[in-house]
C-alpha cells in the first residue's frame, strides 16, 4: 500500500499519523529507547514508554521533543522514519509527502529543523503548518471565512491560543506551559505534601484519571505507589481531586494569562464573533475536567471542548495537505 500524503502531529507527548481516506492510523507516544552501547535505536512508541524510568545504564528511554521543537534531531529523524515506515511501507521506494504541526511560537531555525528530519526520514516533500490552523480545520471550522475563530489548543508541551480570519492568524501567542508541566506541578506537590517521590507517568496518570481544573464536591481518590522521601522505601498513599486541583493552579493561571492577552489584542469586530460563537479547546490537555468551565469562567467568554479534541491537529494536517491549494497562505514553508 502505497501513501502519497501523510499529515502527522509532531507532539512533545504523543505523536498521531493520518492518512487523508482512511483516518488516523497511528497515535504513539513520542518516545524513543536508544541503546548507550552502540548508539542504536532499540523501541519507539509504546514499546519505548514502557521503558521509562525503567532501563539499565546501558538503554536510554527520551522524548526527544521538549516544549513542541525538537530537542534531539538523530532521534527525532530516527522516530519520524519509523512512523513514516509504518504508516507508508517501504519509503525507499515510494517518499510520500508529509504536513507535520508546529507550535505558534516556533522560530525558524526550530521550524527548519522540523522540515530537515522529515526529508531526512524518507519525505519526498515536507510542510509545515501551524497547531492552531491545523486544529481549526480538524475541528471543523470554516477558517476561510471573513468571522473570528479562537482555537486554543493544549497539547503537552505548549499551549497554543490564536484568533483565525479569513485562512490566517490574526493574533497569536503560545506558552510552554501545557500537560508536562501539570505533570511535573502534580509530581512536586506530592513530593512537597506527601514526601513521596513519584514518577511522570504516575503524576500522568493521576491527572487523567482523577484531575480537574475547578475543585469539586464529590472528590475521586486513587491510590499511588512510590518511594517515601524520608526512609526511602515504597510506601503507598491517597490522592484526591482536590489535592490535584491545589497542585496545578500556577499552571493553569500562565494558559489563561496567554488566552486573555490573545482577547485583549483582538480586533473589536473579532472580538464580538468570538462572544458569540466561544472559544474552541483542542489537544490532549482540553480534556481535563472543567478546564473548559474555568476558562470560561476567566473570560466572560463561553469556552467547549472540541470532539476528538486529541485528534484535531493530526487531522486538520490531512487536511490541510490535501487541500494544500486553499490552505496556501496557512502552510509556513514548502522548502
Amino acid at each position: 500500500m502505497f501513501l502519497k500524503k501523510i499529515g502527522i502531529d509532531l507532539g512533545t507527548a504523543n505523536t498521531l499519523v493520518f492518512v487523508p481516506k482512511k483516518g488516523i492510523i497511528i497515535n504513539e507516544p513520542t518516545v524513543v529507547a536508544v541503546s548507550v552501547v552502540d548508539n542504536k535505536v532499540l523501541a519507539v512508541g509504546q514499546e519505548a514508554k514502557e521503558m521509562l524510568g525503567r532501563t539499565p545504564d546501558t538503554i536510554i528511554a527520551h522524548k526527544p521533543m521538549k516544549d513542541g521543537v525538537i530537542a534531539d534531531y538523530r532521534v527525532t529523524e530516527a522516530m519520524l522514519r519509523y512512523f513514516l515506515n509504518k504508516a507508508a511501507g517501504n519509503i525507499r521506494f515510494f517518499r510520500p509527502e508529509v504536513m507535520i504541526s508546529v507550535p505558534g511560537g516556533i522560530t525558524s531555525t526550530e521550524r527548519r529543523a522540523v522540515i530537515d528530519a522529515a526529508t531526512a526520514a524518507g519525505a519526498k516533500a515536507a510542510f509545515v503548518v501551524k497547531e492552531t490552523v491545523a486544529a481549526a480545520i480538524g475541528a471543523g471550522i470554516d477558517i476561510a471565512a471573513p468571522s473570528g475563530n479562537m482555537v486554543i489548543d493544549i497539547g503537552g508541551g505548549t499551549t497554543d491560543v490564536a484568533i483565525l480570519s479569513l485562512g490566517g492568524i490574526v493574533t497569536q501567542t503560545s506558552v510552554r506551559v501545557a500537560g508536562n508541566k501539570l505533570d511535573m506541578a502534580i509530581t512536586e506537590y506530592i513530593r512537597r505534601k506527601h514526601g513521596l517521590a513519584v514518577g511522570d507517568r504516575t503524576a500522568e496518570e493521576i491527572k487523567i484519571k482523577i484531575g480537574s481544573a475547578l475543585p469539586v464536591e464529590k472528590e475521586a481518590t486513587i491510590e499511588i505507589r512510590g518511594r517515601d522521601m524520608v526512609q526511602g522505601l515504597p510506601k503507598t498513599i491517597q490522592v484526591s481531586t482536590n489535592e490535584v486541583v491545589e497542585a496545578i493552579q500556577e499552571e493553569l493561571r500562565e494558559i489563561i494569562k496567554a488566552v486573555k492577552s490573545v482577547l485583549q489584542e483582538s480586533p473589536p469586530e473579532l472580538a464580538a464573533d468570538i462572544i458569540d460563537k466561544g472559544m474552541v479547546l483542542t489537544g490532549g490537555t482540553a480534556l481535563l475536567r472543567n478546564l473548559d468551565k474555568l476558562i470560561g469562567q476567566a473570560t466572560g467568554v463561553p469556552a467547549y471542548v472540541a470532539d476528538d479534541a486529541i485528534l484535531c491537529v493530526a487531522k486538520g494536517t490531512g487536511v490541510a495537505l490535501d487541500n494544500l491549494e486553499s490552505y496556501k497562505r496557512s502552510i509556513l514553508s514548502t522548502k
